[in-house]
């Protein structure tokens, strides 16, 4: 199930922003509601200084506000809409790092999960399904990683 209306490029960065706002449009009763390419990217590019609730509370507003099964950015509210991509140049600088800063692919994953856990309060069930695994899954993969 897509939650953006058609591939972005630049939406790349935030990407556990636009799974856990996916979570949230799934909520909605009776509709099927998707992000417009431009809607992705400002949520993927807020800062979400209030986390995960604030994030909540902007999808519900979203809903409210849509008039059609795609979310745009005039359905946001104006503190999403406002917020400014970051430059090119620091995207470069932060993706690049130094040969210090790189991890092992587990490592990764172990951080990622754990980011992801965090995010959703320690639910389970709920960072499996946004992980996209089994909830038997991450449970193996907590063990593994002593988590």
């Amino acid at each position: 199930m897509s939650f953006v209306s058609t591939s972005h490029p630049s939406v790349r960065a935030g990407g556990d922003v636009l799974l856990l706002a996916q979570h949230f449009l799934g909520r909605a009763k009776n509709r099927r509601v998707v992000l417009s390419p431009e809607a992705a990217e400002k949520l993927a590019f807020h800062s979400w200084p209030g986390n995960v609730r604030e994030l909540s509370n902007c999808m519900e507003h979203a809903l409210t506000m849509a008039q059609q099964q795609e979310i745009t950015l005039s359905d946001l509210p104006e503190s999403v809409r406002s917020a400014r991509a970051p430059s090119p140049h620091a995207e470069v600088s932060e993706s690049a790092g130094s040969a210090q800063e790189l991890v092992s692919l587990d490592e990764m994953e172990r951080s990622y999960i754990l980011k992801v856990l965090s995010a959703v309060g320690g639910n389970k069930t709920l960072a499996a399904k946004i992980l996209g695994l089994d909830r038997k899954t991450l449970y193996r993969r907590l063990d593994r990683y002593q988590l």
